[in-house]
């Protein structure tokens, strides 16, 4: 499915900071994280526990799509996704996208 330019121009990318990640009883693979996006914290609820485990994550920046609705899942409200990549049929290669250069939480990305 193709979408406008001006659809994509919606979505809010920030970066994020990882400040808290912790797994979620009874989900293999999902990770309740605490993200700060710029004096902002956001709970998220991201199913990368395959590939990282919550020590390797704390502290990490990533990139996050701010403006989505928010979603239950497992009893989380998550308030955001992380950008990520993966081969197709396997999510231990999932690979987060990160900053090659230190930016502040917050900080847009295009």
């Amino acid at each position: 499915m193709m979408i406008s330019f001006q659809d994509f121009q919606k979505m809010e990318l920030r970066v994020g900071k990882i400040e808290a990640a912790e797994r979620v009883s009874g989900a293999d693979k999902l990770l309740k994280l605490t993200v700060d996006i710029g004096g902002e914290k956001r709970t998220l609820a991201a199913g990368v526990a395959v590939a990282y485990s919550p020590e390797e994550l704390t502290g990490k920046s990533v990139v996050v799509v701010t403006n989505l609705e928010p979603a239950t899942i497992r009893g989380i409200r998550s308030e955001g996704m992380l950008l990520a990549g993966w081969l197709k049929g396997d999510e231990s290669t999932i690979s987060l996208v990160t900053l090659d250069r230190e930016l502040p939480s917050g900080a847009a990305v295009s």
